[in-house]
């Protein structure tokens, strides 16, 4: 593989907008749920043995979570942010079938709302693209990777997922002067106390980007 999958669900880390009525905030806190259960495994669990068992099981929720809201972007964008983490755990030999499977499930998210978590699935979409390997092996394309990561940035400026991913990308590419600046940037956005997990993990995966873009 190109290099170690790391969504987190991901990217992970935005908060679910609720639309108004009762099945929605309920949606909304069902969600939050499968995103805390990523954060606390990726960031808090130890052990690779542990973190996997952890994984399957929320990967379980998640499906349920989808069945539970059929046609709604938000619980796919999870489902497909937990298979892409469990894609990133994966030996050589199974990594890539589950990377298409996360792919998969985050296109329809996407179809159904490209602005969906404050462009979390355009965000979501847009790593697996660069973190993939292109043809012949996989679906990996960089321009399109850049368009999609583009969108999540116009939708959520200020971001700590969204300029942490674009500072990825440009160091993926090389650029080390365009990773630090937006890695920067990732680092200036507001904290969020209730997400404390994922808010830590993440702001220490910007600082050691930034080591390596130095």
């Amino acid at each position: 593989m190109k290099k170690r999958f790391t969504l987190a669900a991901s990217l992970a880390a935005v908060l679910m907008a609720a639309t108004p009525g009762v099945a929605s905030a309920g949606m909304t806190e069902d969600v939050k749920a499968i995103n805390d259960g990523w954060a606390h495994i990726t960031y808090e669990v130890k052990g690779s043995s542990t973190q996997t068992k952890a994984l399957d099981k929320l990967a379980g929720q998640a499906a349920a979570l989808v069945a539970r809201y059929p046609g709604k972007a938000e619980p796919l964008l999870w489902q497909g942010i937990v298979v892409s983490e469990q894609a990133n755990r994966a030996n050589m030999f199974h990594k890539l079938g589950i990377a298409k499977r996360a792919f998969s499930i985050l296109s329809k998210a996407y179809a159904i709302d490209p602005r969906a978590a404050n462009g979390g699935a355009a965000m979501s979409l847009g790593v697996l693209y660069y973190k993939v390997p292109g043809s012949p092996i996989g679906f990996g394309d960089d321009a399109k990777a850049l368009r999609l990561l583009k969108q999540a940035l116009a939708l959520d400026p200020d971001g700590l997922d969204s300029n942490y991913f674009m500072g990825d990308y440009q160091l993926d590419q090389g650029d080390k002067a365009a990773a630090r600046t937006y890695l920067t940037r990732a680092l200036k956005a507001p904290h969020d106390a209730s997400r404390p997990a994922w808010d830590a993990g993440r702001r220490r995966e910007v600082r050691a980007l930034l080591a390596k873009a130095a």
